[in-house]
């Protein structure tokens, strides 16, 4: 039987082919700038949410990277965008899809309850034309997918992440139609694109991030994936830095020129984050506390990148300030709110114990 293997040899590097499966030696001097690289990511991953809640005060500190990066900030969302939809576990997602119910409650509350009372309430007390950067901030927001950070999040945390997941993937899949629908009834000509571009352009995004995501699947496989798991949450938080830069790089220079409009700001982001999460853990309650809490999480952390990308951010000064203070919320509170949910989680597996026991 004639032996299929082959060896080339060269300086630096080694090719061998058996069976015409391929690999490949690498120089040391490379071997030892990429186990660097790695240990480096995985040190960064490891920090979880203490390196997210990190992120908002460099890109604060050091207004020249946001400078830099705006012009990639639609590169920066995809890149986050492909590496959400890479991990997704198919297998956990097939799973909750089996009980529907508690899913769709929570899809129709994100992608049609929270737009629809935002929307209400600022018409109903005129915030529309008494502060229109700020309502169409506060529309883009409402009219948002979750973020698709998470489940990550969530994970962190001690959450269920699983079913903030499937929620996550039947919300982003609606959010161009409803999108539109919203931009439409409430935005008009307050926003630089019509409803239906504002809806075809995050179908795009979102294809697109989702192609590219299957074609690395399919290349390097999801075995390896999750085996890399710590070095691809420090990439993800590295991206995440870029994208706060790129909005927050006004920041400062915003609070030097007018401090009561910026904390102002600030303060009404905290405020929209933290009801959007009470709210909504209040309306879920009845299925636990520590899943509510995470479907809070969920709600309350809007992808406002996906329609930044959207709108090629063509948006008033007002609507960028209010984006950019968004961040502080965004990435602080999971750090904030860790010791509670890890008591949520801890109560409710201390009294499943006891009615497992009875079962037997």
């Amino acid at each position: 039987m004639r032996d299929r293997s082959h060896h080339t040899t060269c300086p630096g590097y080694r090719f061998a082919y058996p069976g015409y499966k391929i690999t490949i030696e690498m120089p040391p001097a490379l071997q030892t700038i990429i186990a660097a690289s790695v240990r480096w990511l995985t040190w960064i991953g490891d920090q979880g949410t203490r390196a997210v809640a990190a992120v908002v005060f460099i890109a604060v500190a050091v207004p020249p990277i946001g400078a830099l990066l705006r012009h990639y900030l639609t590169v920066a969302i995809v890149c986050l965008l492909c590496i959400s939809f890479m991990r997704v576990d198919l297998a956990a997602l097939y799973g909750h899809l089996r009980r529907p119910g508690l899913v769709a409650a929570a899809t129709a509350w994100t992608t049609l309850g929270v737009p629809l009372i935002v929307g209400l309430i600022a018409w109903a007390t005129g915030f529309d034309n008494h502060s229109p950067g700020l309502f169409l901030g506060l529309m883009l927001q409402g009219m948002a997918s979750p973020m698709m950070a998470s489940p990550a999040l969530a994970a962190m945390m001690g959450l269920d992440a699983t079913l903030v997941l499937i929620t996550l993937v039947t919300s982003t899949a609606l959010v161009p139609f409803t999108a539109s629908l919203f931009a439409g009834l409430f935005l008009g000509a307050k926003l630089s694109v019509t409803p239906l571009a504002l809806g075809l352009k995050l179908l795009g995004l979102l294809a697109g991030s989702l192609l590219g995501a299957t074609i690395i699947r399919r290349v390097v496989g999801a075995e390896a994936i999750q085996r890399h798991k710590r070095p691809i949450d420090g990439i993800n938080i590295i991206i995440l830095l870029a994208f706060a830069s790129a909005i927050m790089g006004d920041v400062a220079h915003d609070l030097l020129t007018d401090p009561i409009f910026t904390i102002g700001v600030a303060l009404m982001a905290f405020a929209i984050y933290f009801a959007l999460l009470a709210v909504t853990t209040l309306i879920f309650r009845r299925v636990g506390y520590e899943r509510a809490l995470a479907l809070g999480l969920m709600v309350s952390q809007r992808n406002l990148g996906l329609m930044l990308a959207a709108t090629s951010g063509a948006l008033p000064p007002a609507t960028w300030l209010y984006f950019a203070m968004t961040q502080f919320p965004l990435h602080l509170a999971p750090y904030m709110l860790t010791p509670i949910a890890r008591r949520l989680t801890a109560r409710a597996e201390t009294s499943s114990t006891p009615a497992k026991a009875g079962a037997t």
